[in-house]
């Protein structure tokens, strides 16, 4: 039997995200569209604001840019992405996504998810956005839809 010990740091930090997603999915219980996230980094909007024309129809964002990160686990590490979304009329008229990869792999999937990210988003209402597989990417897409939720937060208007 072959048998592989994992660093305690890895151990740790997946039970930090297990249960910190534990508490996400027990804040989605009594809203309809809602995350408790704790991610934000900061928006600029500008001015106005707009009916969204996505899955939630009541739902208005303000007009901006908004940026904000997001985490996802991966067998070897931790690794944290940043996103930037652009709105106009709740439609998402553009996307950046960096990322600092801490593992070879990572940096080929999260190089591969940036690459094919815009694809996917742009001119899609941001209540529609629920990526889950990115030119081969599928562990960046929680990451970026952490990041998404968070963003929706901040420009409810």
């Amino acid at each position: 039997m072959i048998r592989t010990t994992v660093p305690t740091s890895v151990r740790k930090g997946s039970a930090i995200l297990g249960i910190a997603g534990l508490f996400v999915l027990a804040g989605c219980s009594g809203a309809t569209d809602a995350d408790d996230s704790s991610n934000d980094t900061g928006s600029t909007p500008d001015a106005g604001s707009s009916e969204s024309s996505g899955g939630d129809s009541t739902a208005t964002y303000e007009d901006g840019t908004y940026t904000a990160d997001g985490s996802y686990q991966t067998p070897e590490t931790v690794e944290q992405i940043s996103v930037t979304l652009t709105l106009a009329d709740g439609v998402v008229t553009d996307v950046e996504v960096t990322g600092d990869p801490q593992a070879p792999e990572t940096e080929q999937y999260q190089g591969q998810f940036v690459d094919g990210i815009a694809d996917e988003v742009e001119g899609k209402s941001i209540d529609e956005l629920n990526v889950s597989r990115v030119a081969g990417s599928s562990l960046t897409s929680g990451g970026f839809n952490d990041a998404v939720e968070s963003i929706k937060e901040q420009a409810a208007a």
